[in-house]
């Protein structure tokens, strides 16, 4: 059975199917959401907790969605939203010091969740050195292949300034693991 969106919204729209057609939303999204989510915050139990305050704010903001954008755009800019949030709360997405960020790649070794290798958690610890902003258009660009047009809506960036930040993203990411090669 495929999705589609139009009858999805239509039933998001009707107080009788509202739930229902909201937990598909959830179990259409989840994943994909998680995955956005923990390139950002890193840590797998962060990631759970952004994923539902993620849908949370979803649904109490339902009523708010003009449909606009495509249902997952608006999710997206939640999910991204809730990411940086969580990262100012937290105070570890600014600046880490080099050695606050190779903490980073000895965390993701030790977590259950992740599967990668030894290069993988050096990009990771890379990237946990990026200002906040870099980091989610790097990660979004970098492992979500988002075109730019969709990144502008998702981020209220223009275009413009998404290609700049990527672009010393990688800049800085290359830097990085050159010098810690």
């Amino acid at each position: 059975m495929g999705y589609d969106e139009k009858d999805m919204l239509r039933q998001l729209a009707d107080p009788k199917t509202q739930r229902k057609a909201f937990e598909k939303v959830v179990s259409q999204y989840g994943q994909t959401l998680y995955w956005k989510i923990r390139r950002i915050v890193l840590n797998h139990d962060d990631a759970d907790d952004v994923l539902q305050n993620t849908f949370v704010k979803a649904w109490m903001n339902l009523s708010d969605f003009q449909q606009l954008s495509k249902l997952s755009t608006w999710l997206y800019r939640i999910a991204v939203n809730e990411s940086l949030d969580f990262l100012r709360k937290k105070k570890n997405a600014q600046d880490l010091s080099m050695d606050e960020a190779a903490g980073v790649a000895n965390m993701l070794m030790a977590d259950d969740f992740f599967d990668g290798d030894s290069a993988q958690a050096l990009l990771q610890e890379a990237i946990a050195t990026l200002p906040d902003v870099q980091r989610t258009v790097f990660t979004l660009r970098y492992y979500d292949n988002m075109k730019y047009s969709e990144m502008s809506k998702v981020l209220h960036t223009s275009e413009g300034a998404l290609k700049a930040s990527y672009h010393i993203a990688v800049q800085k990411v290359t830097d990085y693991v050159k010098k810690k090669s």
